[in-house]
C-alpha cells in the first residue's frame, strides 16, 4: 500500500478543511490509518486513528471536538474533517498506515506505522 495525502491549504481561523489520504495497492481494508501532524519547529504528533472497518476511532484530546476521522474502504480513502481551525493547527499533516494490531496508547506512536504518505500543509491565519 502507498499513501498520498491532499487537501491542505491556507485558511482563516474558524474555517474548515477536509484532508484526504488516498491509498493505492491491495488490501487497504487490512490497515488502520492515522493522521499525524508536525508544526514548525516541533515534533510530529498524533492526531487521530481509524481502525480497519471504521468502527473504532481515537482522537487526540485537543482536537477531538473539532476534527473527525472517517474512511471509505471502497474508495481506499481516509479523511480528516477539520472544523473551527485555529492558528495552532498550522502544521504539515501526514497519513500513515499499519497492519499490526495494537491498542491505545500505542496506536498514537508513530513508530508503529510503517507506511507513510507525503505531508500536506495546513496554514491557519488569525
Amino acid at each position: 500500500v502507498q499513501l498520498q495525502a491532499s487537501g491542505g491549504g491556507s485558511v482563516q481561523a474558524g474555517d474548515s478543511l477536509r484532508l484526504s489520504c488516498r491509498a493505492s495497492g491491495p488490501s487497504f481494508s487490512r490497515y488502520a490509518v492515522a493522521w499525524f501532524r508536525q508544526a514548525p519547529g516541533k515534533e510530529r504528533e498524533f492526531a487521530a486513528v481509524i481502525h480497519r472497518t471504521g468502527a473504532i476511532t481515537y482522537s487526540e484530546d485537543s482536537i477531538k471536538d473539532r476534527f473527525t476521522i472517517s474512511r471509505d474502504n471502497a474508495k481506499k480513502e481516509v479523511y480528516l474533517q477539520m472544523t473551527s481551525l485555529k492558528p495552532e493547527d498550522t502544521a504539515v499533516y501526514f497519513c500513515a498506515a499499519r497492519d499490526t494490531i495494537v491498542t491505545m496508547p500505542a496506536e498514537s506512536y508513530a513508530s508503529w506505522y510503517r507506511i507513510w504518505g507525503q505531508g500536506t500543509l495546513v496554514t491557519v491565519s488569525s
